[in-house]
């Protein structure tokens, strides 16, 4: 079993229309990936405000390298963006 990664992404603030202006194209990328296992947005005051996706990969590069070509990094929607290796223990 590959390693699980966890990445972990804050939007600018004020950014809101950025992300819904660029959604899908993000959807669509997302589902092209290979190794995605779950994805959603980070909610603040009932607002998306950035995002959170599991991701099966070899390495770490691999993330960080497939993270880098998300439509909402080229939107300068995030402010930040952690890829970090992540245990899946329940679930």
């Amino acid at each position: 079993m590959m390693p699980l990664f966890a990445v972990i992404c804050r939007d600018h603030p004020g950014k809101l229309q950025t992300r819904l202006d660029t959604r899908e194209n993000h959807l669509a990328f997302l589902k092209e990936q290979p190794g995605l296992q779950m994805a959603g947005p980070l909610i603040e005051n009932g607002e998306m405000r950035g995002s959170l996706l599991v991701v099966e990969a070899d390495e770490l590069t691999q993330v960080k390298e497939w993270a880098a070509r998300d439509p909402y990094k080229a939107a300068d929607l995030f402010a930040s963006v952690e890829v970090i290796e992540w245990k899946k223990v329940i679930g």
